[in-house]
């Protein structure tokens, strides 16, 4: 083999390499190019994700005042419920108190009345307002 046949083997040998070199250099470029246009989409989406759960997370703290107010809101008129049912007792009781006081009256009167008879019954439908179209009035008998 001739000095001149090995000179071009070995030049054609170092070019042949270096273009794999460069060839090599280029796809690793491509590659790293890619994954950085890969990482960009990735943070677009993890941001837009990140918008989203953020959106959702006001979301959810707006319902759950919501939810609170809500809640303070029937707790307060629960409040106001048992207050006004113990007025309504308390008044109750009182007009109780006061139909029983106004019977006993009635029966002091019915004991004094000599025009009265001693039924009850009688003397109650003459009172009672309902039966008789009067306002609660004594009404005697005819």
């Amino acid at each position: 083999m001739s000095t001149g046949l090995i000179i071009v083997i070995v030049v054609v040998a170092i070019v042949l390499i270096a273009a794999l070199a460069l060839s090599a250099r280029a796809a690793k470029r491509r590659r790293v190019s890619a994954r950085r246009d890969e990482a960009r989409e990735v943070r677009r989406r993890a941001g837009s994700r990140s918008v989203l759960a953020e959106s959702a997370r006001a979301s959810a703290d707006e319902h759950a005042a919501g939810a609170r107010r809500a809640e303070a809101e029937a707790e307060e008129k629960a409040a106001q419920a048992r207050r006004e049912a113990a007025v309504a007792e308390r008044h109750s009781e009182v007009a109780e108190r006061r139909s029983e006081s106004a019977r006993a009256e009635h029966d002091r009167a019915r004991e004094l009345d000599p025009d009265i008879g001693d039924d009850p019954e009688e003397e109650a439908r003459e009172i009672d307002p309902a039966q008789n179209g009067r306002s609660g009035e004594y009404a005697p008998r005819s």
